[in-house]
């Protein structure tokens, strides 16, 4: 089943900022997800798609590359993805 992405407008200025690597990678995750499902993309080791924890429970982050991640939000039945925010990830 495949899902539909959506970029919050928040993820799409700090996108905007972003050099174009970083851009493409998230187009390219999306558009696997619309293409095989979330389901099945959450198995590419990759992307270390990932649920979060306390104040982000309900949220999960994919890795974008080794410095950027995209925080999101999937609707109950898995059909929409939201993604809410793109941040420099601090290890």
């Amino acid at each position: 089943m495949s899902s539909r992405v959506v970029v919050s407008k928040f993820a799409e200025k700090q996108l905007n900022r972003l050099p174009v690597n970083i851009q493409e990678s998230l187009q390219y995750w999306a558009d696997s997800v619309e293409w095989l499902g979330i389901r099945e993309v959450r198995k590419y080791k990759g992307y270390h798609d990932e649920p979060l924890k306390g104040l982000r429970d309900g949220q999960r982050s994919i890795r974008l590359n080794r410095s950027y991640r995209a925080i999101y939000i999937e609707a109950a039945d898995g059909i929409e993805i939201l993604v809410i925010e793109v941040n420099k990830h601090e290890y």
